[in-house]
């Protein structure tokens, strides 16, 4: 199987995104790529967000939308994604399934880079996940406070995964056709960790050795925190009792 030949879909999550969302940097994309494609998620946003996605729809068969009544947070916005799929998987024919973040802080280009790490290894891996690891020869703008953040948060996360997870929070995941459905099949416990809580369903279904097997961590080439973020400090503290939800729970 040549992957990065195969249909591959990307949903987008947007809230409020009416003069965020960079619809050029989209439609470029597309016009050389076409066998990506692109959902975007309305997760009720108050502003003009629906009426964007409708025009951007009008204009390529690779672009859809699924309107959101309510918001849900990032994570119900994508699950509601998923299972519109679910509900039509018979005309879809899309090998991995994944989410990036509307801004774009990682760039659609690093689509192609993480389909060409999945090319390299046999098995497929069946969770890919981006991470920012600022290194030589890479472009990643993180800011200094976030960065030590996540280094900590990281290590708490490994400890409850009892896997050496880098960084859960990069907001660009593939994720393959046969798990996808079964992974968001439930309403996930927590809004801001549910890549976390992602990762410990699948230890549920297939245990932490073929879990460890099954997941790819791929350092990014580029990656830039982008102005606007919807992140605040305030979530951070929230992730200690999040955590605590998913140890519960899984």
């Amino acid at each position: 199987m040549n992957v990065q030949a195969s249909k591959v879909l990307i949903i987008i999550p947007c809230y409020n995104e009416e003069k965020r969302l960079p619809v050029e940097a989209f439609q470029s994309f597309v016009k050389e790529n076409k066998h990506i494609h692109f959902l975007f998620v309305d997760d009720g946003s108050t502003d003009n967000t629906a009426t964007v996605l409708k025009n951007l729809s009008s204009h390529s068969s690779h672009f859809s939308y699924l309107i959101c009544k309510e918001n849900q947070g990032k994570a119900g916005a994508i699950r509601e994604g998923v299972l519109s799929l679910k509900n039509n998987e018979g005309d879809s024919g899309y090998r991995y399934i994944g989410y990036f973040d509307a801004d774009l802080a990682t760039p659609l280009t690093e689509i192609f880079y993480l389909l060409s790490e999945i090319e390299k290894r046999n098995p497929k891996p069946l969770f890919v996940m981006g991470a920012r690891i600022a290194r030589m020869g890479a472009t990643i703008k993180r800011k200094a406070h976030r960065h030590y953040l996540g280094r900590v948060f990281a290590t708490f996360v490994s400890i409850i995964l009892k896997l050496p997870v880098y960084d859960t929070q990069c907001g660009a995941k593939l994720i393959h056709r046969s798990i996808v459905f079964d992974l968001f099949k439930e309403p996930l416990l927590t809004k801001w960790l549910f890549d976390v809580e992602l990762i410990a369903r699948l230890e549920n279904k297939i245990g932490v050795a073929k879990t460890y097997q099954a997941i790819l961590e791929v350092p990014l080439n580029n990656w830039q925190e982008i102005e606007g973020s919807k992140l605040k400090i305030t979530d951070f503290m929230k992730a200690p009792y999040e955590l605590f939800k998913i140890w519960k729970t899984y």
